[in-house]
């Protein structure tokens, strides 16, 4: 049988890996174990943080909503849950992204909505 040299073959993939790792500090830029080992570890966190993500951003609207809310001086809602309890009553379905724009960059059209759900 002949016989196959792989040189070829192996520095393409550690040529791949090194591409993957571009930026990376120390060995892991550099060195092909170390690069493999922090493109899984990325990939990990990757996912991971991309379900954090959204938890992220839905705790950051609750928080621009109840700011809208308690800036209109209203008595009857004072709060976010209270908020979003009457406008689940009321079936009005605006979702919380947009109940947040609403209440940072359009804050008449949010207090209108607002006194919808009341």
């Amino acid at each position: 049988m002949t016989r196959v040299k792989r040189g070829t073959i192996a520095n393409k993939t550690r040529k791949n890996v090194l591409k993957q790792v571009k930026g990376y500090r120390f060995g892991r830029s550099k060195k092909e174990i170390q690069a493999y080992d922090a493109i899984v570890h990325a990939g990990t966190y990757a996912f991971a943080h991309r379900k954090d993500k959204k938890s992220d951003f839905r705790k950051i609207w609750n928080v621009k909503i109840n700011a809208g809310v308690r800036a209109l001086e209203n008595a009857k809602m004072p709060s976010y849950s209270k908020l979003m309890g009457a406008l689940k009553k009321k079936n009005i379905l605006v979702n919380r992204k947009m109940l947040a724009e609403l209440a940072e960059n359009n804050p008449e059209v949010f207090a209108k909505v607002v006194e919808s759900a009341i």
